[in-house]
């Protein structure tokens, strides 16, 4: 693996690789020696959970992690994209890039002789794909056959959710209201990896998404950059609230998930997320074993 710009860049035994690494890491039968080697952070948008895992993550490998905001590389405006690349490239031994166009990471690692690890774009989040799977697993015991409902907007969340199920042959259903579903690029991808064009259920009414769910999985309705349709969506996603209701309607030992930061009344009832079925805080202490799994695994 060169590079993790995306779910759709792992093959279903690396995937289980990481998954297991990720297990043993948490659990204190492993933890890998990364003496000497140097990550570069640089993130377009601010975060918590990312940021946070990968700065402790790395230094409890022994590792280096340098941290740049948007304010000191300022992409394809204060530097090329190629260029932070190739500077860079002679500096540390692996970038995690949280960007606001997929198309720079491209560029990035069209252009650096080092790995480069999607943080965050605005087509897809694969680390927190791994942290959700993990997640899944600790609390499921397996993966496959699972019915994972999605409620909300296709965005880079489910994007990346939609490829990791279909690689550890879990079910996925999302319900999403008109123009805010998943890309069709992603339903092809992920159809692809099911070898099944219609494995992807696109269902409207969430009432119906959630029947039979082993997990429902929300995001927040507006994301970082998307304040001016706040109004908008705010609107057509008003239906789409996980309430105590559609936990009820799922199966009985049905888990929560939110990536987090949430708008607790929004697209997520009150109490929902401090609720005895809500796994959000594991998913959240979950990015920083699986961040630390997937450094070592490429750079280790």
């Amino acid at each position: 693996m060169e590079n993790l710009l995306s779910l759709n860049d792992l093959k279903r035994e690396t995937l289980f690789e990481l998954l297991d690494l990720s297990d043993k890491i948490k659990n204190g039968v492993t933890n890998p020696s990364l003496h000497g080697k140097k990550i570069a952070l640089l993130f377009e948008k601010p975060s918590l959970r990312t940021r946070a895992s990968f700065e402790i993550g790395m230094n409890e490998m022994g590792g280096i992690c340098v941290s740049f905001n948007d304010s000191e590389f300022g992409m394809g405006e204060r530097e090329s994209a190629a260029d932070i690349a190739k500077v860079l490239s002679r500096y540390v031994d692996i970038i995690a890039a949280r960007v606001n166009n997929h198309s720079d990471l491209i560029t990035l690692s069209n252009n650096a002789t080092i790995p480069i690890i999607n943080s965050l774009s605005d087509l897809e989040h694969p680390l927190q794909t791994l942290a959700d799977l993990m997640t899944i697993r600790e609390k499921k015991g397996e993966l496959n056959k699972l019915n994972i409902t999605f409620i909300g907007d296709g965005n880079n969340v489910s994007s990346s959710l939609a490829l990791g199920c279909a690689l550890v042959g879990a079910n996925f259903t999302i319900a999403s209201p008109k123009n805010y579903e998943l890309p069709q690029s992603i339903i092809k991808q992920a159809n692809l990896i099911a070898n099944n064009n219609d494995w992807i259920q696109l269902v409207r009414n969430p009432k119906d998404a959630v029947n039979n769910a082993d997990v429902i999985y929300t995001d927040v309705w507006t994301s970082m950059g998307q304040d001016q349709e706040r109004k908008d969506r705010s609107k057509a996603f008003k239906d789409y609230k996980v309430t105590s209701e559609m936990l009820g309607s799922a199966k009985e030992d049905a888990i929560f998930m939110h990536d987090l930061p949430a708008h607790r009344g929004e697209e997520v009832e009150d109490g929902i997320i401090e609720h005895e079925q809500s796994v959000v805080f594991d998913q959240a202490e979950n990015r920083l074993h699986t961040q630390k799994a997937l450094i070592a695994y490429m750079i280790g």
